[in-house]
Formats: C-alpha cells, structure tokens, sequence
C-alpha cells in the first residue's frame, strides 16, 4: 500500500487516465464487502457552482468515516476543471481546489484509500506541482501524437482475443478513429469479433470496409485507394462512394489535400530534408526541416495542408510511403488533374461519378 495519503491519476486521454483509475479502483476495493465504503464521485463540472458540488460531496466522502470501523476507498473521477478552460481558469476554481491541499494532505491511507483522475490537466498550475510532490502521481502520457502507444493498445486487443492485424491495417485504423483511443479499443473488439478468434487476421481492406470515419479524420475509402496506385479498386471505391452519396466535391477536396502534403513531402525528400524509415518520418528530421524551411510558410501553428511542418509525424509518415514512390511531375499532374475534374463537375453537375471515374482512369492507368 502506498505511503502517500492519495493516488492522483491524471493525462490528455480520457480513456487511459479512466482505465488506469478503474484498475486501481478495481484492486483497492477488493476486500471491502461493504458498498457504501466504496464511493464514487462524479468529478465533471461546466461551471462553478458545480466545481463546489463536486467536490464538497468528495470531501463529505472522505471525511465519512465507515460504519463499522473499515476501511473505505472514495474515487473523484473523470475531473475536468483542472483543465486550461474557461471554469479552470476562474479564480473561484482555482481557490476550490487550492482548498483541497489541505484535506488530501490529512488523509490516513489505512483508514480510506482516495483517488482522483483528471483529463486533460493543465500543467503550470500550483496545485498540479503540489500533488506530483504530496500524491501517488501518475501521469499517462499519450493521445493522437503517440502511434506505437496507440498500434500496442490494438494488438493487445487482438492478442487477447486471438487474432492478428497486419501493419497497414493498424496504422488505417489509427486514421479512421482519429487518434481516439476509446473508438480503437471498441472498433478493434468489433472487427476481432468479425474475424473471429481462431486465427483470425484483419486487414487493411477489413478495416477500410468496418470501420467509419470519425471526427475530422480525412481517410474516404476512394482516396485511400487513389493513393495505393491501384485503380482497379479505386474504381470499386468510387462505385461504393456514389452508392450512398451524389456530391463529388469532399472526396475531390480531400485528394487535393493529400496531394499537397504529398508534394511537400516529395520535395524534402529529393532534397534530402527528411528519411523515410521503417517506422515512417523521424519527428527530429521534421523538426531539422522546419527550422531550415519553415520560414517559408509562415508563423501560423494552424494545422494546415499548405504546410506539411504543422501535420501529425504519424500522418506524413503514412504518406510519405506513397511520396516515395510517386516522382514529383507526377503528384504536380495529379494536381491540375484534380482541377480539371473540378471544372468538369461544374459542367456536368449529374455526371460526377464518371467524372471521377475518368479521373482515376487518367491518372492510374
């Protein structure tokens, strides 16, 4: 048992930061047969008002001795008001929590085991820095910037269930969800659920077919097959995109948006700038290139396709795989290729299957 008065359980990943505080739970509660010695408190709060519910129910907790002389454990979860936002930054907040110092620093481990998981968690705060000192402290790193943290999650998912998922697929699944490591875990379980469990391997085409895409994620079906080269099944993508859609602009919108990036990839790669290896683009080669060219895009830290310095290393390094193997004039043809098709649409508004079914033919033939 822990010689510190308190767990504190904190990270930028909800899903993490809550599995994590869910184990510790799990495992401090074991031996306590009592359900009213075992509490949790809903730590969510949009508001002052409700900071201070929050946590005087959390302190009434605490501070409530069990019944029968146990020992209790009390758990503040899913905490979002240590945050860099607008209830976070309130100086009422910030005097709520400063409050705690005081009762968590009292606490007796052996009479109630507390912890607390909060996400994401503002590091420059005083309090952050008094309980990396006075707490059991973890902090789980992790997020859309984390790939081999992410690519460990979906194999420890199939390893448990007994199947197996190539490389390419992990890496589209990463895509398709976003970074979200709550959406990998359950879309990993639904497609290890399809393959089933004896053997079972899932593939990127699997993926590509079971999984959607989330949030602002740019993976269309049709333009993951453009950009593999093969236009037979581009073709196919594009008959299964006009099946359930009419508008050919967002998938256009998202070729041309690659094609940019693939472009600024290609270039630094002729020149030397950045390496492809087999993990993809070292983030200290980008970092090399946007001190030696990023003065040519400007100050904005925006993420923006017309500057290849403010993407994902994960992202460009799965681009970077179709920049090696498509020579500069080439990307610059798909290009105006994409314009054409643009204007085409606009003149033939009810053709816009063929016109971009005439586009794959031009380009990948």
């Amino acid at each position: 048992m822990s010689t510190k008065p308190f767990t504190f359980i904190c990270g930028e990943d909800d899903y993490l930061v809550s599995e994590k505080g869910r184990a510790w739970f799990k495992e401090q509660a074991k031996d306590i047969v009592d359900d009213l010695s075992k509490e949790t408190i809903d730590g969510r709060a949009g508001n002052i008002a409700e900071v201070e519910q929050a946590l005087n129910r959390f302190t009434s907790a605490v501070q409530t001795l069990d019944m029968f002389g146990g020992r209790k454990v009390v758990w503040l979860k899913d905490v979002n008001f240590m945050a860099n936002n607008q209830t976070g930054n309130a100086q009422g907040t910030l005097d709520l929590v400063d409050g705690l110092k005081d009762l968590l620093g009292g606490i007796d481990p052996d009479a109630v085991g507390v912890l607390i998981t909060a996400h994401p968690i503002y590091k420059v705060r005083s309090f952050y820095k008094w309980v990396k000192s006075n707490a059991d402290f973890t902090l789980i790193e992790g997020g859309k910037d984390s790939a081999a943290g992410l690519a460990a999650i979906i194999h420890e998912e199939c390893d448990k269930a007994g199947a197996s998922i190539t490389r390419d697929a992990v890496q589209l699944l990463i895509g398709k969800v976003n970074g979200n490591t709550r959406l990998i875990v359950e879309e990993t379980r639904k497609l290890v659920t399809f393959v089933g469990t004896e053997g079972g391997a899932i593939s990127d085409r699997l993926v590509t077919d079971l999984v959607p895409n989330f949030g602002d994620a740019d993976f269309f079906e049709a333009a993951d097959a453009f950009y593999s080269l093969k236009l037979d099944w581009t073709l196919e993508a594009l008959r299964r995109h006009f099946f359930t859609e009419s508008e050919s602009r967002p998938l256009l919108g998202s070729l041309q948006s690659r094609n940019r990036l693939l472009i600024q990839l290609r270039v630094l790669m002729d020149a030397g700038a950045i390496r492809l290896g087999g993990r993809g683009i070292a983030k200290s080669d980008l970092e090399a290139a946007a001190r030696t060219y990023g003065h040519h895009f400007g100050e904005g830290a925006e993420k923006s396709n017309l500057n290849v310095f403010t993407q994902n290393p994960w992202y460009l390094g799965r681009l970077a795989q179709t920049a090696a193997k498509v020579p500069l004039k080439k990307l610059v043809d798909f290009q105006i290729a994409f314009t054409e098709a643009f204007e085409a649409i606009i003149a033939r508004p009810n053709e816009q299957e063929e016109v971009c079914r005439e586009l794959a033919v031009k380009c990948l033939s």
